[in-house]
């Protein structure tokens, strides 16, 4: 993959935190040492930073894709444990143990409704409500190794019954609450749930929407689903909720009226504790299974030294409860650590585009981690940069997740955010790793707009060639992970030949776990994600990553947020459109003509502008100016949506989409450009 883009703008580890961080300089030196020489005992040490009620026989067996004795040319499907034969409590974990030590009156949670209802739960407070919740799942009929599809927007009560499942043994597979019928049915039908939990409606962007009728169509004809568990949310501002008596309960009916105490269960480390569907930009989603012991030990391993948790925390991940971002930093490490949370349930820019500072300010965030895709549009809303208005003194802390986040954009969180003084942890890792695998610790590690510098303690990547062997500094090549480690999924629901050809098969012969994503190494030694292999484009031979020529147009001033796509070409094989958000909207901008009006004042200016930044051979072809990208609920670009509006191709699978809306704005751009321009190449 070639290499074209540079950064050289440095910010070292502030002195205050080198000094007092759970991980400094001395400290992570050690453990990378004592992960080098025996990875498995070092996660045993992080192992019993939980509770366990019994100890594991086995700390970890790994069993790689090798030929099969049988057939050579057939590998065998990959099996890992980690911590078998201990036994635990997730929940336990992440809510009881705290108030047996003294902490039940601690903030848990401050939440926050879109409509602005608010609400504080303390740990106390959570283990009561966790109780009910289990014997409610209990009296309707869930057990250990039941499934259990959660679709629900983000309230308190998505985090209880989330524990509460988790609690009894039973599996958990929670889905955005803006997702389409079809798509829940998919994951409901997928796994066999037995039980559905959802919400008489929901709040979007200021409007009470009903999505009980959605729950049903997504249940129609299953018959393995037993019962429906609804939460009242939006109460008369959504009446005339479907009903199927015998199958339908509502939450305060049986979860409130039960007992709030629950003697818990201690259950295996392999037990399953979730099933986490991929976005599925490409073919149909994968269910991919993580289990308790190990999962959990990642988790609030990687929270504690990544986020540098303090006891006065205020921890804030944006992102929707069903995202694995949520369930990793949002539920399960937070609350293994006994970490204060706030969970907002709308849109960042309902009422107003400050919702987010405001609410930061309110409750003394001090922990900040959301999506690129995010800071981008915040980019867009203030211009200018951020107001005086709100306070944001409290955030120590900034960390990203989703995609790799341009330099500029970077930048901008640093010092519009962070006031110039809060270290920004920028994330990589993904469903599959369960926890964060690439990772700054902000103690130690000197940041780079745009890198996620290096693998953490205990983790081992690499960025190799087609042939699995390690690439020069400056060199492109692909992200693979040459090292097990506990956070691992174990396989994908029902298909586990589907787990070792997706992310095992490609370098069995290594043993390497391929993560899909380009990257490469910078002079340093520094990991910089250079997008999904799917997404390179060959332009004259040159493989040219998307994420380098979208962070070449963030960096202009006019420009708020690009996606990039690979368009075929007759002279140079693939040629580059680039769909922009400008900085300032068009002054019409329900209009489709004035972005395409806009998109001719800036065509010439970006081409020569990608020029500038990494070399005529990234130029684009066409410059489409665009009020949204389709993205999904976890801020990704779905860039291969972007060349099939081009081509005028089969969108395929679109139920991942934050907001589906955007294709049919786009369309409109489209149209009304070929309109204008009838021999552009675009159409």
């Amino acid at each position: 993959m070639t290499n074209l883009l540079t950064e050289h703008r440095t910010f070292p580890a502030p002195a205050h935190l080198a000094a007092s961080a759970n991980v400094g300089p001395a400290e992570a030196a050690r453990l990378r040492a004592e992960a080098d020489a025996d990875h498995v005992a070092f996660w045993e040490r992080a192992a019993e930073r939980l509770e366990w009620a019994e100890p594991w026989h086995t700390a970890h067996t790994w069993s790689p894709a090798v030929p099969r004795d049988d057939d050579p040319d057939e590998l065998t499907v990959p099996e890992a444990t980690w911590f078998a034969g201990g036994r635990l409590n997730v929940a336990v974990n992440c809510v009881d143990r705290h108030v047996a030590a003294g902490r039940g009156d601690k903030v848990a949670l401050h939440f926050e409704g879109e409509p602005g209802d608010r609400r504080t739960v303390t740990y106390a407070d959570l283990q009561r409500e966790v109780s009910r919740a289990a014997h409610a799942l209990t009296a309707l009929g869930v057990g250990k190794g039941d499934r259990v599809v959660v679709y629900l927007p983000v309230l308190v009560e998505t985090v209880v019954i989330t524990l509460a499942i988790a609690r009894i043994g039973a599996i958990h597979s929670l889905v955005f609450g803006g997702f389409s019928a079809e798509a829940v049915r998919f994951r409901v039908q997928d796994t066999g749930a037995t039980l559905v939990v959802t919400s008489d409606g929901q709040f979007r962007r200021g409007v009470a929407v009903p999505t009980k009728a959605s729950a049903d169509a997504a249940v129609a004809g299953l018959d393995h689903v037993e019962h429906v568990l609804v939460v009242r949310r939006t109460g008369d501002l959504t009446p005339d909720v479907p009903w199927t008596p015998g199958r339908d309960v509502w939450w305060h009916d049986v979860v409130d009226t039960a007992p709030d105490v629950h003697e818990a269960e201690a259950f295996d480390a392999e037990t399953p504790l979730f099933v986490m569907y991929t976005s599925g930009t490409t073919g149909k989603p994968k269910g991919l299974v993580h289990t308790a012991g190990g999962y959990l030990t990642q988790a609030a391993w990687t929270h504690w030294a990544v986020f540098d948790v303090r006891d006065d925390d205020v921890h804030w991940c944006t992102a929707d409860l069903a995202w694995v971002t949520a369930h990793t930093y949002e539920i399960y490490g937070p609350l293994a650590n006994g970490v204060t949370q706030v969970i907002y349930e709308g849109t960042p820019s309902t009422p107003h585009p400050g919702r987010h500072w405001e609410i930061i300010e309110r409750y003394g965030v001090t922990t900040y981690y959301t999506a690129p895709t995010l800071i981008r549009t915040f980019m867009t809303w203030f211009p200018d940069g951020l107001p005086a208005t709100w306070d944001l003194s409290s955030l120590r802390l900034l960390g990203t997740v989703g995609e790799s986040i341009n330099p500029e954009a970077w930048v901008w969180f640093h010092e519009q955010v962070g006031g110039g003084r809060a270290p920004i942890v920028d994330t990589w890792w993904q469903s599959e790793t369960g926890a964060a695998m690439v990772a700054p610790l902000p103690g130690v590690t000197t940041l780079k707009p745009g890198s996620a510098t290096r693998p953490l303690p205990g983790i081992s990547a690499k960025v190799v060639d087609d042939h699995g062997v390690e690439v020069a500094p400056g060199q492109g090549g692909f992200l693979v992970v040459d090292r097990t480690w506990p956070g691992m999924a174990r396989t994908v629901w029902g298909d586990a030949e589907r787990f070792r050809d997706a992310y095992w098969a490609r370098f069995a012969a290594q043993g390497y776990y391929f993560a899909g994503d380009g990257a490469r190494y910078d002079a340093d030694g520094d990991i910089w994600l250079l997008g999904r292999v799917d997404d390179v484009i060959n332009v004259s031979g040159h493989r040219l990553s998307t994420i380098e020529i979208e962070s070449a147009l963030v960096s202009h001033p006019l420009v708020g947020e690009a996606g990039v796509a690979g368009v075929e070409d007759a002279t140079t094989g693939q040629a580059i459109a680039a769909f922009v958000i400008p900085a300032r909207a068009p002054a019409a901008p329900d209009d489709a003509a004035a972005w395409v009006a806009h998109a001719l004042e800036l065509t010439q200016t970006l081409r020569a502008h990608v020029a500038r930044e990494i070399g005529p051979i990234a130029k684009p072809r066409d410059v489409v100016v665009v009020p949204d990208l389709p993205k999904t609920r976890s801020g990704k670009i779905m860039r291969r949506l972007l060349a099939d509006l081009v081509t005028g191709g089969s969108l395929g699978d679109v139920t991942s989409l934050q907001d589906a809306g955007a294709l049919t704005r786009i369309q409109a751009v489209l149209a009304s450009r070929a309109a204008a321009h009838p021999k552009e190449t675009v159409s």
